[in-house]
């Protein structure tokens, strides 16, 4: 019977397979407010934009209409309304209002929506009769250029986020493992879709599996960096056009004693692989990532070229982007390929 296919770590898009449970200390995502409106997926984020303005107009509303209430100024509108020929300006005579025109709740909510928003529609305004009316303008004002700023910083925020432009940097869908300068090598191709480039891409890689200390401890996720290489050299890569990533499977490497025949019978092996950037046209720093599990790993196949000149500049095939072909290659462990070249 066939063994159940292990749970990756990393997802083929970059999302990271990891569930956060029995957190007990919660307060702790309030204490940076900002950063988890951002992380909020977008309905919670939108219920939360219409609801700090609702409330904010709401709770001022009805701070009016008491400052109404309390000055009398709703006895004052029900009178004139009763009786029009009684003052000029909206008014009875002899009498000033904190705010004109406040009849009812009604009209105190449409004065704070006016004020927070800077409407003016010129029917209600304050007046010098009461201060406490012009400090809590002033207070209102303040408020709602405080919650403005917040939840409009978070849409951008969330609109201009760094995975965004990840969705534009692909991996191929299978790694590969062949002779290149006669050494076995995993490799593997990147690629970005846009014209504007990744300023300073860096590329590495680990390799996540289950081990176990000679004391008995088990690690579930044991992450081991292992050493890249391409063709520019270091980790650093000019991703101006689809580069074949590759590592060298040498004494230092994880990857040393699988050969072909014992490859998909790993099934606790994840290669993960994590490209970081700063994006040219924002100056946001971007992270793309993808994993290889052991089924996803070709042995003896390379990928096959994709640029190509034409009319004086350089064309790429992206059709062509995840092909391979087979080629000649060992069917042994590096141990036993760096063996026999020590013999002969």
């Amino acid at each position: 019977r066939a063994r159940e296919r292990r749970a990756r770590f990393v997802g083929k898009n970059g999302a990271c397979n990891v569930a956060h449970k029995n957190i007990r200390e919660q307060g702790r995502f309030l204490q940076d407010v900002f950063t988890t409106l951002v992380d909020l997926k977008w309905p919670h984020t939108l219920l939360i934009f219409t609801m700090s303005f609702l409330c904010s107009w709401l709770l001022f509303g009805m701070v009016w209409w008491l400052i109404a209430f309390a000055h009398g100024d709703l006895d004052h509108s029900t009178r004139l309304q009763r009786d029009p020929a009684e003052g000029a300006a909206g008014s009875p005579a002899g009498f000033v209002p904190c705010v004109t025109s406040i009849h009812s709740f009604t009209s105190a909510f449409l004065f704070s929506i006016e004020v927070q928003v800077t409407i003016g529609f010129g029917g209600r305004m304050v007046t010098e009769e009461c201060p406490a009316a012009i400090l809590v303008l002033i207070v209102q004002n303040i408020v709602g250029l405080v919650i403005n700023a917040i939840m409009l910083g978070c849409i951008f925020m969330k609109t201009s986020q760094a995975h965004r432009r990840a969705e534009t940097l692909i991996f191929s869908k299978h790694a590969v493992i062949a002779l290149r300068e006669g050494k076995l090598c995993f490799m593997l191709r990147v690629g970005d879709l846009r014209k504007s480039m990744i300023i300073s891409a860096t590329i590495r890689m680990q390799v996540v599996k289950k081990t176990a200390s000679l004391e008995g401890e088990v690690v579930p996720l044991n992450q081991i960096d292992i050493q890249m290489e391409n063709p520019v050299g270091g980790n650093s890569i000019f991703l101006v056009s689809p580069l074949i990533i590759y590592h060298v499977i040498d004494k230092n490497s994880p990857l040393y004693d699988i050969s072909p025949l014992n490859l998909h019978h790993h099934e606790d092996l994840e290669i993960i692989v994590i490209l970081e950037g700063v994006v040219e046209t924002t100056g946001i720093t971007t992270q793309a990532r993808t994993s290889y599990l052991a089924d996803e790993i070709l042995w003896g196949q390379r990928f096959v070229p994709i640029v190509a000149e034409e009319d004086g500049r350089y064309s790429v095939d992206y059709s062509k982007f995840g092909n391979t072909v087979k080629v000649p290659t060992p069917s042994c462990t590096a141990r036993q390929l760096e063996e026999d070249k020590s013999i002969m």
